[in-house]
């Protein structure tokens, strides 16, 4: 089997991510990742905290911490409401480690060795009244090809057109808020993506047929319109330095790299710091240097991340000579709004994933956000939304399947799996179905197509409680003690199938579901569909207990705080 190293876009520093951030990223990359190692693959998941660049230093300024403090608390932060998620990274690092300094340096470098890096004398942006050049999230504007006023200068938020800080009209400071900003002459570096552009369109060409329609639609949309030599140096008090063996001079000044020239070559830093962990046993080059055949590598992220890894990082690889393992497969996502406005971090808008812990626990964020992943067009939370998938996916159709089941055994047979007789028509005709829906189910994860994945995993569900209407063990129990007992013999098994095939979307409640049947030597990670047929994993005189509910119902009283506490409607 492939080895399968799987990264998600690196959430930045600066503040706890929304729901937005979640479901663009992490959180498929997660449930993807639990899914392949539950049919047996060797998975590694790296992700980390995008820890440089211009918001890092405002955030630490606005809270009055050095930086390199606020983003200690800031990652520890961040790191526990991921862990509130359930999200089984492997390891989850941090950009402004020693590893990544090492690499990120060393691959400037080797570019400037290939001729591909160049020092530029450029006209930047200077705040008297801060007294220092600007970086370009530091200037603030309006974009001119769509007119947000809040557009910053390396990128508007809005239209994602990528800018220059001179770009913007009526630009401001975004430290004091200063319009009297003037442009003088200083030296940075460039990475000359001009002369790699015909070597990206080759290796783009490669593989967009088989990326989704998004990603490859975005990186052929930056090529068509020509890769630009860009500044990959900032005047900044925080990042990777610039190396002083090869640029004395910009090092002396205190120039540093740009923090989307480092922070993918994070994803190599992070696995370093995981293999340093544990040097004897771990081998971060094994996952990443000279491995084509060896391993396949998926990475995950949001529209607005596409081009840097669909584009730069791919250019700046290609650029250092070296057989550095570039992507395989780039799942891309479009934005979920919140009432079709957007979530955003830094205007406060939307529901916050620390927020939505405080709410309600991580399986029903995790089920009810990948089951409506936007994947083929912009996806819309609303409250009202949220709720009624919770009610009739979660709390009827699974958790309500479970407790009566579970209930109903036990109170007319005891807390042990019933005997009962042989399996009938009804068993087989529903040992057919599960195993064609759980293919279904596999065929849609192995393609990454999250959204029809959860559909086939709510058919699965439905297919036991059709089952349990059509046997009605309650009445059958009046006529036919054997046949009530097949009927709930065969539903547990059903129950604890959804156990092991539900656990990359909803782990917690997998783990009690499991946990409900004291089954010796339960070590199965997956079952196939030809096992699922049969439903006899659970022998007669299994004991079991009955879980709490896995799953309140939401009521209109708690869709009217929600709606309160956060807003029917975008601000």
């Amino acid at each position: 089997m492939a080895r399968h190293l799987i990264t998600s876009a690196l959430p930045y520093i600066n503040g706890i991510k929304h729901l937005g951030n979640m479901v663009g990223s992490m959180l498929p990359a997660d449930v993807y990742s639990r899914y392949l190692r539950q049919r047996g693959h060797d998975v590694l998941y790296i992700c980390a905290t995008d820890e440089h660049g211009t918001p890092a230093e405002l955030a630490a300024k606005e809270q009055g911490l050095p930086v390199d403090e606020f983003c200690a608390q800031a990652h520890d932060a961040q790191k526990a409401v991921y862990d509130g998620f359930a999200l089984a990274f492997d390891y989850f690092g941090r950009s402004s480690s020693a590893q990544n300094v090492e690499i990120t340096q060393h691959f400037a470098r080797r570019l400037n060795e290939n001729g591909f890096i160049e020092e530029r004398a450029i006209r930047q942006v200077y705040s008297p009244t801060d007294g220092r050049f600007l970086p370009d999230r530091y200037v603030e504007g309006t974009c001119p090809h769509c007119g947000y006023d809040r557009a910053r200068g390396d990128q508007c938020e809005n239209c994602t057109r990528v800018l220059d800080p001179t770009d913007l009209i009526n630009p401001r400071s975004a430290i004091s808020g200063s319009t009297d900003l003037e442009v003088r002459e200083t030296k940075h570096l460039f990475l000359l993506q001009s002369k790699l552009q015909h070597e990206v369109e080759e290796w783009v060409s490669r593989h967009e047929d088989d990326w989704p329609q998004l990603a490859s639609s975005i990186a052929r949309k930056w090529l068509n319109e020509g890769l630009h030599d860009r500044a990959i140096t900032r005047d900044l008090d925080w990042g990777v330095p610039v190396p002083a063996d090869t640029w004395p001079e910009l090092a002396a000044e205190g120039k540093v790299f740009y923090v989307w020239f480092d922070a993918p070559i994070e994803y190599i830093g992070a696995t370093k710091e995981w293999s340093d962990q544990e040097p004897e046993t771990r081998d971060w080059k094994s996952w990443w240097y000279d491995v084509d055949t060896d391993v396949r590598y998926t990475e995950f992220m949001a529209k607005d991340n596409v081009p840097f890894h669909t584009v730069m990082f791919p250019a700046t690889e290609l650029g250092v000579r070296e057989p550095w393992k570039k992507v395989d497969y780039v799942k891309a996502f479009n934005w979920l709004t919140y009432y079709g406005g957007k979530f955003s971090t830094s205007q406060k808008r939307g529901v916050f994933t620390d927020q939505a812990l405080e709410i309600l626990p991580a399986d029903y964020w995790r089920y009810f956000l990948i089951a409506n992943a936007p994947e083929s067009d912009d996806a819309s939370f609303t409250w009202e939304h949220f709720t009624a998938t919770v009610n009739k996916d979660l709390a009827d159709t699974l958790g309500n399947f479970v407790n009566r089941v579970l209930s109903f055994s036990k109170k007319r047979f005891g807390e042990e799996v019933p005997a009962g007789g042989e399996p009938g028509e009804a068993e087989r005709k529903l040992g057919e179905q599960i195993a064609e829906l759980l293919a279904e189910y596999e065929t849609q994860m192995e393609s990454l197509q999250f959204r029809k994945a959860a559909s086939a995993l709510r058919a699965l569900w439905s297919a036991g409680n059709s089952y349990l209407e059509e046997k009605a063990p309650w009445l059958e129990i009046k006529t036919d003690k054997d046949g009530a007992a097949l009927t709930l013999r065969t539903a547990m098994n059903l129950i604890h199938l959804y156990a092991v095939i539900s656990e990359p979307f909803i782990p917690t409640t997998s783990t009690a579901m499991r946990q409900a049947f004291s089954l010796p030597d339960d070590t199965a990670t997956w079952v196939s569909p030809a096992e699922a047929k049969s439903l006899t994993t659970l022998p007669a005189g299994t004991p079991f207990t009955v879980p709490p509910v896995l799953f309140a119902k939401l009521t209109d009283d708690d869709l009217e705080e929600y709606k309160e506490r956060f807003g029917g409607e975008p601000a």
